[in-house]
């Protein structure tokens, strides 16, 4: 995935971020997630329950009453935008709206202050730990295995997904063009602007609600920011053959070019400056609107997740060998959205989400690195209640659909609460594969899937604001940095 080159910038890297650790320890938390799954709520909802002492149960240096202060310190990279917490906050509790997705790599620095359980260590100083937290577009993911494959591979690939029954309709026009493309011909910047734009119309379609496919390399091409209309975002897929040299000036090798391009401008500096230095990483999926959308969506799911879990760098290093080598020595895996369904259906999703990734948690076990899953709702937008029916019993999510959503045929205002049976899922993650879906068996309801407002936050009877509810916050913290805080 990377050269000799991009290794010894990564050690030098590492080098100076040890270095610097060793008089002020300090943990990089990769955010990571594929679009809308949900990142910078994770973000906003940890920085606001540690800063605000929130209610979390299973964190044991909070529980237990050894967390003297929590506070935001300015970053330590000045090149990179400041994660906007104050801004996400507001948004969520002021206007009871979800912030924007991420749009750019940001970072942020949480620092604890705290008393460590180990007398002995009690005995030398106070402990301190800052949590460098990450987040990056869920795009910029799926970029990250075309590091290892040249231009004809990732064209087979990209071609092969688009005719499948589930895109070829969206992919018309891009593969119509494609057809009547001479890859010897002389290139012009009609015909690539063209197969370009086509392609990354199809790519933006097949990201749509209703499809909610996830293997969309390249990712700048959903994302551009300012590289939009540069050479290194001009390309597309091609036939091209593996081990055929083009002319030179052709289509061909032109689109040849820009790939490589691509990957040396876009991908490698975003791994090497910012993947490759991760201590810890979460991995928040949205797994529910892929089984709305089908057993195409649920498999594309896998396969994105699979590819992108590929390239983290899982693994156990000693104290001295993590000043040349960085990897990832825990990893989370989280369902987002749980608080979309009731408690008793949170099993069966974190079943889902285990055979999604089961190969590649076998694998980061197999490396030394500790992985975990669990289903999470970084803020509870709803509240469980159950119901009659027929003699039945069922069990209820309640909240405050937002402004538009739509539920058998009724239109919310954003003001109104409702009660809504979210549906069953299957107790064998197994069926979501089937061509058929689940939903063809008449004993299954398909899933309720809307989305919900913020919560208002409640008061206590002294009149104090308590910290954003959530579903497993705890857990998850308690994971990714309690270690370091014992």
């Amino acid at each position: 995935m990377t050269s000799l080159t991009d290794e010894a910038r990564i050690v030098l890297d590492n080098l100076s971020d040890r270095t610097s650790s060793l008089f002020h320890p300090t943990l990089r938390l990769g955010v990571a997630g594929l679009s809308r799954a949900g990142k910078t709520v994770f973000i906003t909802s940890l920085v606001h329950n540690l800063l605000h002492g929130g209610r979390l149960p299973l964190f044991e240096a909070q529980s237990g009453g050894r967390i003297a202060k929590s506070f935001l310190e300015e970053q330590p990279d000045a090149a990179i935008p400041r994660f906007q917490y104050e801004d996400h906050i507001r948004t969520i509790l002021e206007q009871r709206q979800w912030p924007q997705s991420t749009r750019a790599i940001s970072e942020l620095r949480l620092t604890i202050e705290y008393e460590s359980a180990s007398g002995w260590s009690r005995m030398f100083s106070a402990g301190r730990l800052s949590l460098d937290i990450v987040d990056y577009p869920g795009e910029w993911l799926l970029d990250l295995p075309l590091l290892d494959k040249d231009f004809a591979t990732f064209s087979a690939e990209a071609i092969e997904r688009a005719r499948l029954p589930a895109r070829a309709a969206m992919a018309g026009e891009y593969l119509a063009l494609l057809a009547d493309a001479d890859l010897s011909a002389p290139a012009d910047e009609m015909t690539a602007s063209r197969l370009a734009a086509a392609f990354t119309r199809y790519l933006r379609d097949c990201r749509a609600d209703t499809t909610a496919l996830s293997t969309l390399p390249p990712g700048r091409f959903l994302m551009p920011g300012d590289l939009e209309g540069s050479p290194a975002l001009t390309f597309a897929p091609l036939p091209a053959e593996r081990g055929k040299t083009y002319p030179k000036g052709s289509l061909a090798a032109l689109f040849a070019r820009r790939y490589a391009a691509y990957k040396s401008v876009v991908v490698k500096p975003f791994f090497r400056e910012h993947f490759a230095r991760l201590d810890r990483q979460i991995l928040l999926v949205d797994v529910m609107q892929a089984i709305n959308a089908g057993p195409e969506a649920i498999r594309d799911l896998e396969t994105a997740l699979t590819d992108v879990l590929e390239c983290f760098r899982p693994g156990k290093t000693s104290w001295l060998g993590s000043f040349m080598t960085r990897r990832i020595d825990r990893i989370l895996i989280a369902a987002t959205k749980a608080d979309h369904l009731h408690r008793e259906s949170h099993p069966r999703l974190e079943a889902i989400v285990r055979r999604l990734v089961d190969q590649a948690i076998a694998r980061a076990k197999f490396s030394g690195a500790k992985t975990e899953v669990l289903a999470l709702a970084s803020i509870r937008a709803t509240h469980e209640a159950n119901a009659t029916q027929n003699g039945d019993r069922l069990p209820l999510i309640v909240g405050t659909p937002m402004a538009g959503e739509t539920i058998d045929g009724q239109t919310f205002d954003g003001a109104s609460e409702t009660a809504i049976f979210p549906g069953d899922l299957p107790a064998d993650p197994a069926r979501l594969f089937e061509a058929g879906g689940p939903w063809n068996n008449s004993s299954l309801d398909p899933l309720t899937f809307v989305r919900f407002k913020p919560p208002r936050l409640e008061r206590t009877a002294e009149g104090f604001t308590l910290s954003l509810p959530h579903i497993r916050l705890d857990r998850a913290v308690q994971f990714l940095i309690g270690d370091k805080l014992a």
